[in-house]
């Protein structure tokens, strides 16, 4: 199994980015995903989820209006986009495979598969 993450960078305040995540080894479309992030110094916060077919998403408070999550069954990739990002924004960000979706945790324990992650930052 692998989970690929790609496309984080350093951007200004109130700029814009686009994660994707290239997923092989399981059957992508049979799987709720996550975004999962950490902050330099602190432990994992949850992001968003997506259900199997994309039809229902789920954020954190933070993200609600800034993120979208979104996937492409057809080409087993999943996205973040990233919209008003603020240095608090700086992270981390890892995919994942969650245990049970539509849950928002931040228990590491609770996902089974993670990439390696792909870094945020967010600086003038």
């Amino acid at each position: 199994v692998q989970l690929t993450e790609s496309g984080g960078g350093l951007v200004p305040p109130g700029g814009s980015l686009t994660l994707s995540c290239v997923v092989s080894g399981f059957s992508f479309s049979r799987h709720f995903l996550s975004w999962v992030r950490q902050a330099p110094g602190k432990g994992l916060e949850w992001v968003s989820d997506i259900d199997m077919s994309g039809g229902r998403t789920y954020y954190a408070d933070f993200a609600k209006g800034r993120f979208t999550i979104s996937r492409d069954n057809a080409k087993d990739t999943l996205y973040l986009q990233m919209d008003s990002l603020n240095p608090e924004d700086t992270a981390l960000y890892f995919c994942a495979r969650p245990l049970f979706g539509g849950l928002g945790s931040s228990r590491q324990d609770e996902y089974d598969y993670w990439g390696q992650g792909t870094q945020v930052t967010v600086s003038s």
